[in-house]
């Protein structure tokens, strides 16, 4: 395609919904395709609502891929290097082609921290070991779940899957004081375990026992909590404003404090939630359609 008007950076729930939002808008949409987005993980989600009997990662984003391209988006895989930023719009580097665009969607995500231990991304990617409280959750209802943290965080997800279980147990696996609230742990009723881990045994698809100090225990279900990194070096680059946890902060119609630069998903500060990121992507497109129109001297004047 020639230079597009708004390029997305990210194929995820965000991007690919702000790709069809803008199709639709009849903008002209690049998206660039980093591959595995963390969508692609899901084993099978009961919280995405219209799918009651609940729908794998891989299909929502091949749905939503679909729909994107039906109103003429064009998704290519690559990464983009570099992002710079002039009166005329922003400059994209991917991989040896430099890309113009009016306008500049980040839909970058975040990387998730996982235990150092063989094998956990596989496991991960099996639902074995769980990143996402919020998102399965219930499943966890009345069953042994252990979380595995290094911080107050871990605290705080142990407390929250307090809703659905009195079996939990957090294994703090960081150092002793990164976890200021031993006394609230108790009073939750959260079993605290204080050990480095050494191994996450899995048979037949089954973690049957996490193994620490040289005990081994066994869980229905293990959670990590050990937290995230944004993918935010594109806009930080560019200056953009960043909230204390290193993700983008935005106004309400998801604008970075960069001029034409907005974000939605998981990389902006907020619930890592799908339903959140495409709401947020449906904002954001509007927004920068309307922007385009706008500076094209087709609105109706203030």
């Amino acid at each position: 395609m020639t230079d597009p008007e708004v390029l997305i950076i990210g194929a995820g729930p965000a991007g690919l919904t702000a790709a069809t939002y803008l199709g639709r808008f009849r903008r002209r949409t690049l998206v660039v395709d980093g591959g595995a987005p963390r969508a692609c993980w899901i084993p099978l989600s009961h919280n995405m609502p219209g799918f009651p009997a609940g729908i794998t990662g891989a299909d929502i984003l091949k749905r939503m891929r679909e729909q994107a391209e039906e109103y003429g988006a064009v998704v290519e895989p690559g990464r983009v290097r570099s992002l710079t930023h002039d009166d005329d719009g922003f400059v994209a580097e991917m991989d040896g082609r430099a890309i113009r665009a009016r306008a500049v969607l980040l839909a970058t995500g975040v990387v998730d921290h996982h235990p150092d231990l063989p094998g956990v991304e596989a496991a991960v990617q099996k639902a074995l070991v769980r990143i996402c409280p919020i998102c399965d959750g219930y499943e966890a209802t009345d069953k042994a779940v252990a979380i595995i943290g290094q911080s107050d965080k871990g605290a705080r997800e142990a407390a929250f899957m307090r809703t659905y279980s009195d079996r939990v147990t957090l294994i703090h696996i960081g150092a002793p004081d990164a976890l200021s609230r031993r006394d609230e742990l108790e009073r939750l009723g959260v079993e605290l375990i204080l050990a480095p881990l050494d191994a996450i045994d899995i048979e037949n698809d089954r973690v049957t026992a996490l193994s620490y100090a040289g005990q081994s225990r066994a869980f229905d279900l293990v959670y990590s909590a050990l937290g995230t990194s944004p993918n935010a070096d594109l806009a930080r680059g560019l200056g953009a404003r960043l909230a204390d946890d290193g993700r983008l902060e935005v106004d309400l119609h998801q604008a970075t404090s960069v001029p034409g630069l907005y974000a939605a998903g998981d990389v902006v500060r907020g619930l890592n939630q799908i339903a959140v990121a495409t709401a947020e992507a449906a904002v954001a497109a509007t927004d920068i359609h309307n922007r385009l129109r706008q500076a094209e001297g087709l609105t109706v004047a203030d």
